[in-house]
């Protein structure tokens, strides 16, 4: 029975993964995060959606993506480089010792 079920949540992600708007439970599937942390993201307005009728939360895939992937945090690499290209590209700066 348990690999029937694990075969129906499945194909549930699935259809989840082709629809572009999601209800909560569906977010929350997306996205791993608890359905509180959403309701608690969406009070304090911290997540993009919409409540057309008052009372049930849609969320829009692209916006949710676009939220996610938001304040990216560069890695070292990246740091080094724009480190890099700011001492060649800025000849003037003062190093300190």
């Amino acid at each position: 029975m348990s690999e029937f079920k694990t075969l129906l949540e499945r194909i549930e992600d699935l259809y989840g993964a082709q629809k572009s708007v999601l209800t909560l439970a569906e977010l929350s599937r997306y996205t791993g995060l608890s359905k509180s942390c959403l309701y608690k993201l969406t009070s304090s307005r911290k997540i993009p959606f919409s409540c057309p009728n008052g009372k049930t939360l849609f969320f829009e895939k692209a916006a949710i993506n676009r939220w996610l992937l938001s304040n990216p945090v560069r890695t070292a690499d990246e740091i080094d480089i724009a480190a890099a290209n700011y001492v060649v590209l800025n000849p003037n700066h003062r190093r300190q010792a």
